[in-house]
């Protein structure tokens, strides 16, 4: 059977979904292929279910504080299938969220392997695709125009890969029946560091090594020590400028042990379980790109500013073209192929102008250029800096740890970036990224009333302090 259609998109995740609603709203008849399950991999083995298991981890990291507020608890206990079970329910609701706004929009969903078979008689320049459905039947599929949102999984080392007991990957320990009475993760980058934090609060013995020299390297050095540092307080083992050895990985009855490199000495490390944490890959294998004249660069696939490809009728999104690998630059490349490919003009911004969100305890947040990278960039920066323990509502909160940095440009006296760590800052961010996106100074974000006492306060200190005016401190 032949399905003609005014879009298809390969792939139902964040990025696939948003792009299928948009052309939906613009008149567009749509087909959306996806092999799983809708919402891929932010909602289903990504942002959604870690940040639900995270939630718990600082309900219970809060219960064993408790005393600091004056509550008195015992007895307190993690259960944790009943972790799980809340994690489950949360993913399940959004799912079916996503479902009904397939419906609501009348996008056809087919549940099935897409493979590009290449241009045909019905579509010579964009190409059909070959859909092998869950029952065995095939569809074929004729688009005025493709976007290819495949997404990612998680990179593998060779010698470590996952067999899901004692070498994990995320996708492996989300769903965890038990927790492991200690784990080394391997990669110190944002997921790394998110399930450092997870499972210390769960009262896991976690060594993390990093081959860089810091944790979260793409990020500002300011908040890669206050990181390191907030985590090695907590108990967490930290390793830097260190490597495991593939070659040396052993497992036994009481886990598993591996020599990790650090300079020119040698440490061996046990523990029940090891999660690698390196990264993901693009999902461009199988697919059919060899059927079309669509590059891969670096194994991601090569598009231009508007997200086509080399098939000017195939556009892509998301983590298969690299970039910022997020689920909401994502969306946001979904809506602007769409609004491309309708002719529409669309407000697209660069990647470092798009906000990033660590959810450790506490959490970070960034916009823009690193301090380093502004200066990289031949600017004269100057910043400001200001910390939460000046900030009440930190205090009312108990969590005093962390600051504001704002990085500016000193002549144009343009925002150039804004980094956080400390309580709920992955909610204070936007307000930065808008003054980004509005070109705004660090003054005119200072001359911002902003509410007492609540955190978002601290921004407009960190804008004031950039030019020594800051008032509480």
């Amino acid at each position: 059977m032949t399905i003609h259609c005014d879009v298809a998109i390969l792939g139902g995740g964040t990025g696939g979904y948003v792009a299928a609603i948009r052309a939906a709203q613009l008149g567009k008849e749509v087909v959306i292929i996806e092999k799983d399950k809708l919402g891929g991999t932010c909602l289903h083995r990504g942002c959604i279910p870690s940040k639900a298991l995270l939630r718990s981890a600082e309900v219970y990291a809060t219960i064993k504080e408790s005393a600091q507020y004056g509550i008195e608890t015992s007895g307190a206990q993690l259960v944790f299938p009943k972790v799980q079970e809340r994690k489950e329910a949360v993913v399940e609701q959004l799912h079916q969220g996503v479902q009904f706004l397939m419906r609501k929009n009348k996008i056809s969903v087919l549940s099935g392997k897409g493979r590009v078979i290449g241009p045909s008689i019905f579509s010579p320049k964009s190409g059909a695709v070959a859909v092998e459905l869950e029952d065995g039947e095939m569809e074929t599929i004729v688009p005025a125009h493709l976007i290819i949102a495949t997404g990612s999984r998680p990179r593998v080392l060779p010698g470590l890969e996952p067999d899901g007991e004692f070498i994990l990957s995320s996708d492996e320990a989300l769903t965890m029946e038990n927790l492991p009475a200690s784990l080394i993760i391997v990669g110190g980058g944002v997921i790394g560091v998110e399930w450092a934090s997870m499972l210390n609060d769960f009262g896991v013995e976690v060594t993390v090594v990093e081959a860089a020299n810091r944790l979260i390297p793409t990020e500002d050095e300011d908040v890669s020590r206050e990181m390191q540092r907030l985590l090695t307080k907590r108990g967490v083992k930290v390793l830097t400028g260190a490597q495991v050895k593939a070659e040396t990985y052993g497992k036994d009855e009481e886990g598993i042990q591996i020599d990790v490199q650090k300079g020119e000495e040698t440490e061996t490390l046990s523990a029940s379980k090891l999660l690698i944490s390196v990264g993901r890959q693009a999902n461009v294998e199988n697919i059919g790109l060899e059927n079309t004249d669509i590059r891969v660069e670096r194994g991601f696939i090569s598009v231009n500013e508007h997200l086509q490809t080399n098939e000017p009728h195939i556009y892509a999104i998301g983590d298969c073209i690299g970039g910022l690998q997020l689920a909401h630059a994502a969306s946001h490349e979904g809506l602007q192929a769409v609004h491309h490919l309708v002719g529409e003009e669309f407000h697209s911004v660069p990647n470092y102008m798009i906000p990033r969100c660590i959810y450790t305890r506490p959490e970070a947040a960034s916009v823009g250029l690193t301090e380093q990278e502004a200066r990289e960039r031949g600017h004269q920066v100057k910043t400001g800096k200001f910390p939460f323990q000046a900030i009440g509502k930190s205090l009312v909160y108990g969590s005093r740890d962390g600051f504001v940095k704002v990085v500016a440009d000193q002549q144009t006296n343009d925002i150039l970036g804004v980094h956080m760590i400390g309580t709920h800052v992955t909610d204070l961010i936007s307000e930065a990224a808008l003054a980004q996106l509005l070109d705004a100074t660090p003054w005119e974000v200072g001359q911002l009333i902003h509410p007492h006492p609540t955190l978002s306060e601290i921004l407009g200190e960190a804008m004031l302090a950039v030019d020594g005016q800051a008032i509480g401190i």
